[in-house]
């Protein structure tokens, strides 16, 4: 079945089709939900009430502003910021074990391996370096713009200009 049928039986809700794309994209949300929440069963949670929301809110997807993955991408990395900013979580972080804390030592890698399956490293490597950390910081690492512009130690205007110029770059590179 085509991707175009599957996700408009999807709107319809057919459960069929849901199960199909939950079975589609669930590791790779998986894989960038996890990058921003580090904690496999937090994100797990996160991803099923990212299907949940998407399901219900099916009707708003619209196929001309963009691929039902993007759609379903920006709904995962939205809800996993969400759940890092949400009391609980940051309560519940108040008692990890040291083991965590070696875990989330900043890498010198640009991009963490678990959030390649959605095969989308291989793009943003070709891309410039500037725009490989913006893209790094705010979509595999869940900074928001004003984050990441602390960090790169650039005004917030720069980063959202770098952020739009680079999107439109990858999404040229992945459409080529």
């Amino acid at each position: 079945m085509q991707l175009e049928t599957l996700v408009l039986k999807f709107q319809e809700k057919d459960e069929k089709a849901f199960e199909k794309l939950y079975n589609m994209y669930s590791e790779s949300m998986h894989g960038v939900i996890y990058n921003i929440v580090r904690d496999h069963d937090i994100a797990q949670e996160v991803m099923q009430d990212v299907f949940i929301k998407a399901w219900h809110k099916s009707d708003s997807y619209n196929s001309k502003k963009g691929r039902f993955f993007t759609w379903i991408l920006n709904i995962s990395r939205n809800a996993a910021i969400d759940k890092t900013r949400s009391k609980s979580f940051k309560n519940s972080s108040k008692n990890l074990s040291s083991d965590y804390f070696v875990d989330i030592i900043p890498t010198q890698d640009d991009l963490n391996t678990s959030t390649d399956a959605i095969g989308i490293a291989k793009y943003v490597g070709k891309l410039a370096e500037k725009c490989k950390k913006v893209i790094d910081l705010l979509y595999f690492k869940g900074y928001t713009q004003k984050e990441a512009s602390e960090t790169l130690e650039i005004p917030i205007g720069t980063i959202k200009t770098h952020n739009r110029n680079c999107i439109k770059e990858l999404r040229e590179l992945v459409l080529n």
